[in-house]
């Protein structure tokens, strides 16, 4: 399952949020306003930014501000290893 960093306010999560519904991909939603960890971490591969929505992978990848073409080709990679 992945992880999308987001916040309630930002619009492109929301949107992704609906396209990955809509493709029947699991997630979790961590809402880094609420969790000071969350935060640091999506810090941490955005060069100090809290930029959202950032997406991390089972095998601990992330990808910034994806779109769902990018979601799908990263999962299918993963499943094709």
């Amino acid at each position: 399952m992945i992880t999308m960093y987001s916040t309630t306010w930002c619009g492109y999560c929301h949107r992704l949020k609906s396209q990955l519904d809509r493709e029947g991909i699991q997630y979790q939603v961590v809402d880094i306003e609420r969790d000071p960890a969350a935060a640091k971490y999506v810090e941490s591969v955005n060069g100090g930014n809290q930029t959202v929505p950032t997406v991390r992978f089972d095998d601990g990848t992330a990808l910034t501000n994806p779109t769902i073409k990018q979601v799908k080709s990263k999962l299918e990679s993963a499943l094709s290893s």
